[in-house]
Formats: C-alpha cells, sequence, structure tokens
C-alpha cells in the first residue's frame, strides 16, 4: 500500500489542500506533501495526527478503497464546506429520515 497516495485520496475526498491539511493537524505543508509524493516516510503517530484531522481511523486508512459513487464524492464534499451547526443539524435531520 502507498501511504502517501492514501493520504492524498483521503484529503481530496474531503475537499482540503496540502496546506489546509497542514494547519488543521499542526505539521508541515512540505513534509505532508513530501510524504504524499514517497519522498518521506511518516510515522504511526504523525499518520494518527492526520488520520484525525481527516476524521477517519488507522483502521479505515488501510481497509481497501471502496468503490464510491460520484453521488457520494459530492456529498461528502458538500458536507465538509458546512459549519458545525450546520453539520449538526444535518446529522439530525438524517436522523429523523
Amino acid at each position: 500500500m502507498d501511504v502517501g497516495k492514501r493520504i492524498t485520496y483521503f484529503r481530496e475526498q474531503r475537499g482540503l489542500t496540502t496546506n489546509k491539511l497542514a494547519n488543521r493537524a499542526g505539521i508541515s505543508q512540505s513534509f505532508i506533501r513530501d510524504v504524499e509524493l514517497s519522498q518521506k516516510g511518516i510515522t504511526v503517530d504523525n499518520l494518527e495526527v492526520l488520520c484525525d484531522t481527516l476524521g477517519i481511523t488507522l483502521y479505515d486508512f488501510f481497509e481497501p478503497p471502496s468503490d464510491d459513487n460520484e453521488t457520494d464524492k459530492e456529498l461528502i464534499k458538500q458536507i465538509n464546506r458546512l459549519t458545525v451547526e450546520q453539520k449538526t443539524r444535518l446529522a439530525e435531520f438524517l436522523r429523523l429520515i
């Protein structure tokens, strides 16, 4: 498994730039870029920080990729643009249906 490609996959799935991911995770942008390009390795601790920032577990990270359809990808992108309050309201709505 290419760890850098998986980080890129999850980052892009959430509509994040390398810079936004770096800022949220407290890890340098150049380091994340180097890991994504397989120019540097990553420790389990740093990978866990990135996973937390991306809203996934280490298990999710290493689980084989699913065949997400375009609708799922678009929904994820739109959800990531919501405020915390909007996400809370959306979750409440989804529980009702």
